[in-house]
């Protein structure tokens, strides 16, 4: 037996038919090959559309929610980044670039290659790593030896590879095996065979001394040696020895510090740290000796 139907009349201004049948459109409520406006109010009744203000998420939340897409893509939680991204493309208002870049990242899922990475370090097993840096250039890498680390606002992965070629002029020979990888610019990882590094990656023991407040609000690193408060000139600091990979992310540190943090050694750190402030001072007009 037919289910009874009840009718409604509607009082409604010109073109709001046209502009219901739009909506049914979009939301694919047809009845047969046509909108169904019918099928719409019923959905609105039953609460399975959403009606009122339309969300939106306003530049900050977009800007949050990015971040937290790329830490979960890192992570290897590519499924929850994907649907990260899809709310992002439906409710984040956004400019033209950004929604083609994310419609590109939803249409071609990222490979969990964190995921991989993790399984090949827990196995000690060497592999072969292409990678695409950021002048677009592809390079091979033999991975003998890898960490994940967390540097500033996401993780990177920590490398000794065989290859050297690619670095022309490095401040620091001893380090030249060590590279830091974006994991989102990984493009394929194959396993080989060959032994597993056991001495890490290479480092250089660098000597910081914390001074004023930071003697106190230094919170040790996994890296750090030894942590010792000594009294210097008169003054007392806080003297850290730390293992260090990767002088770039040391030297962001140090900066932010500012005038509490000082680089004793070696030498070749101290320099980097020097270079970054005579180029701030000849941002700023401020004249600094080129010696010291």
């Amino acid at each position: 037996m037919p289910r009874k139907k009840e009718t409604i009349t509607l009082s409604i201004p010109p073109g709001t038919k046209e502009q219901l049948e739009a909506i049914a459109c979009r939301l694919n409520i047809l009845w047969g090959k046509e909108p169904s406006v019918s099928g719409l109010i019923v959905a609105i009744a039953q609460q399975q559309l959403e009606v009122g203000q339309s969300f939106t998420l306003n530049s900050t939340q977009v800007a949050a929610l990015r971040q937290a897409t790329k830490v979960l893509i890192d992570s290897g939680y590519v499924g929850e980044a994907q649907t990260l991204s899809h709310l992002l493309v439906e409710r984040g208002n956004l400019e033209s670039p950004l929604r083609q870049s994310l419609l590109q990242e939803v249409s071609q899922p990222t490979v969990a290659w964190r995921i991989l990475v993790e399984q090949h370090i827990n196995n000690q097993q060497p592999f072969r790593l292409l990678y695409g840096n950021a002048q677009e250039q592809e390079l091979a890498f033999t991975v003998r030896y890898a960490e994940i680390s967390f540097e500033e606002k996401r993780f990177y992965l920590q490398i000794w590879c065989e290859e050297t070629e690619d670095i022309k002029d490095s401040d620091f020979p001893e380090l030249i095996h060590n590279r830091c990888l974006r994991l989102d610019r990984i493009k394929s990882i194959v396993a080989i065979d060959g032994q597993w590094r056991k001495e890490r990656l290479d480092s250089l023991k660098v000597y910081l001394h914390f001074k004023r407040g930071m003697v106190k609000a230094y919170e040790s690193r996994d890296a750090d040696i030894s942590d010792d408060t000594l009294v210097v000139k008169e003054e007392k600091v806080r003297q850290v020895v730390r293992r260090v990979s990767n002088p770039f992310w040391l030297v962001r540190e140090v900066l932010r510090y500012g005038g509490d943090c000082v680089v004793v050694s070696p030498e070749s750190v101290r320099e980097q740290v020097k270079q970054k402030l005579r180029l701030q001072c000849q941002q700023y007009e401020l004249e600094v000796s080129s010696e010291g």
